[in-house]
């Protein structure tokens, strides 16, 4: 009778379960039997790694053999657990040191020739192993740079099952193939998340002063919208989400591209974050473990609540709102997606998280994004330009602006018209608006005068901050909220929206430099959110 042990990880979600993967051999008629609430593809593995072991030039042991995964009440998933099953199974035949895998952590799948191929969630797989205590793991060597992103873990990548077991054995490791490309992108998901869209594709092009820069999207490429650049501008510095409403062709889609190119780049813990849910996701660019840029998400408007919010069968995966975690999650032609799928977003856009629950368990995903709603003002787009022929009936221009509900359009802190493209605008002749260089400045420091103030907290942007906080803690400027008051009184503000023209109030006066609003600040948030001009984008202009 033989038994060994090695570890493995199970995923939930974007957390990881340390799993012990057991090996017993007994006498017996020949068998392999596997328990532990696997899923089909971990069935499966039986036939794999019998394949493999033997393709390796090891022999299959010919007695009863039992493998457990335990705990076995945690649901588990994917090909990740063939290495470890194949470490459990050569220790139990003693054709390795059952005392050299006991503590080793082992993630990847196994090809029937004895290759070992990369798999999904490796960054979280690793984070689990180390917070478990697990210093030693072995990983596919594609993904050998994401698992080595953790610190104080020793990380080996094999080609084959046949290196593994010359290095557990002090053998002469073999001389191996080099492996496809790491972290080839689902195809699935290739085209609906861009990550790290702040990294450039690595082509460069001279700034004025002669340096070079990225070649990223500039915002002075963008015609006219002074006041769409404006809010553009306030929802980067204070995580606010933004709402552009307009005819077809004033620039919605060209503005909202640009917005990851102003935001700072991720910290370390964020990029860690966000990188474990692209890793999850698979979704992780050749070349690059580490998400550095947030990133940018823009599903199509036929996408549904699952693939917005997250599920699936099994094990919920990461829907958009997780890949577009701490970056930007556009929704072009908003009014065209179900009403059920984005009433979905509602949850996330207060609480910054996403709770699924499945027969499978209950999985709790990131989903801290900011949110840009792109829209026509009716059908055919042209209900808002004098003399264009609308020809939409009134009923169905309001069914169509319905289809964004009240509770959801509340969440929402900002709200601009695109009006449409001038000649002059067009044609240059009113002068290029300012670089992404220069907004993306001023974003910059607007961010870090934020981070001062709410150093002590547990809130980071301004978005972030309760409005009992700023009723309080962090006072407006006295008289400041005359005008904001009278609109709450009046009906044009709901007591959310008065918490959130507070939050952006703060954003404006972040962007202007003042240790706290003004009057001047809390009129330019009450138009923002209103959309109803007060002259106060003017009278900022002229201030600054």
């Amino acid at each position: 009778m033989g038994f060994a042990r090695a570890c493995s990880v199970a995923l939930v979600g974007v957390d990881g379960v340390v799993v012990e993967v057991q090996a017993d051999l007994e006498p017996g008629l020949a068998a392999f039997t596997l328990v532990g609430l696997p899923d089909k593809t971990l069935v499966e593995s039986r036939d794999r790694v019998r394949a493999a072991v033997v393709n390796s030039g090891a022999a299959w042991p010919q007695k009863k053999l039992t493998v457990g995964l335990s705990p076995a009440s945690v649901p588990k998933s994917g090909a990740g657990f063939d290495l470890a099953v194949a470490a459990a199974v050569l220790g139990a035949a003693e054709v390795i040191d059952p005392a050299a895998i006991a503590d080793l952590v082992l993630v990847g799948e196994l090809g029937l020739d004895g290759r070992v191929r990369p798999v999904r969630g490796i960054l979280p797989a690793v984070l689990a192993a180390a917070d478990a205590g697990y210093r030693n793991v072995v990983v596919p060597q594609q993904c050998a740079a994401e698992a080595m992103l953790v610190p104080d873990v020793s990380v080996l990548g094999v080609r084959s099952l046949r290196q593994l077991i010359a290095v557990l054995t002090d053998g002469q490791v073999p001389e191996e193939e080099a492996p496809d490309p790491p972290g080839r992108p689902d195809p699935m998901l290739a085209g609906l998340v861009v990550p790290g869209a702040g990294l450039g594709t690595g082509i460069s092009r001279a700034r004025p002063d002669g340096d070079e820069a990225p070649d990223i999207p500039d915002l002075s490429d963008v015609a006219g919208q002074h006041a769409a650049r404006r809010a553009l501008e306030v929802a980067a510095a204070g995580g606010h989400h933004l709402f552009l409403s307009g005819p077809p062709g004033a620039g919605k889609t060209m503005l909202a591209e640009r917005i990851p190119w102003i935001l700072p780049p991720l910290s370390r813990q964020d990029s860690l974050e966000v990188t474990a849910v692209h890793s999850v996701a698979g979704i992780l660019p050749p070349g690059e473990p580490l998400v550095a840029r947030p990133p940018y998400c823009a599903p199509h408007h036929s996408a549904t609540m699952q693939s917005l919010v997250g599920g699936g069968a099994g094990v919920p995966r990461p829907g958009a709102v997780s890949l577009a975690h701490r970056g930007v999650l556009f929704l072009d032609e908003a009014a065209e997606f179900s009403t059920k799928a984005l009433d979905a977003l509602r949850q996330p856009l207060e609480s910054g998280h996403v709770v699924i629950a499945r027969a499978a368990g209950v999985v709790r995903l990131p989903a801290r994004f900011l949110m840009v709603l792109a829209a026509n003002p009716c059908p055919c787009g042209r209900h808002t330009l004098l003399g264009a022929g609308c020809e939409c009936p009134a009923s169905v221009i309001r069914r169509y602006q319905a289809r964004l509900s009240g509770p959801l359009l509340d969440r929402v802190d900002l709200r601009v018209e695109a009006e449409p493209v001038t000649r002059s605008d067009l044609l240059g002749r009113g002068g290029r608006g300012e670089s992404t260089v220069a907004v993306a400045d001023r974003v910059r420091e607007a961010r870090d005068r934020t981070a001062a103030r709410l150093a002590d907290t547990p809130w980071r942007l301004n978005a972030e901050v309760p409005g009992h906080e700023l009723r309080t803690r962090w006072q407006a400027a006295p008289g400041a909220l005359a005008q904001a008051e009278r609109d709450l009184e009046r009906g044009l503000l709901t007591a959310r929206g008065l918490d959130r023209v507070l939050r952006v109030a703060w954003t404006v006066a972040d962007l202007r430099g003042r240790d706290r609003p003004d009057a001047l600040d809390v009129a330019v948030a009450l138009e923002l959110r209103t959309g109803i001009a007060r002259g106060a984008a003017q009278a900022l202009g002229a201030a600054s």
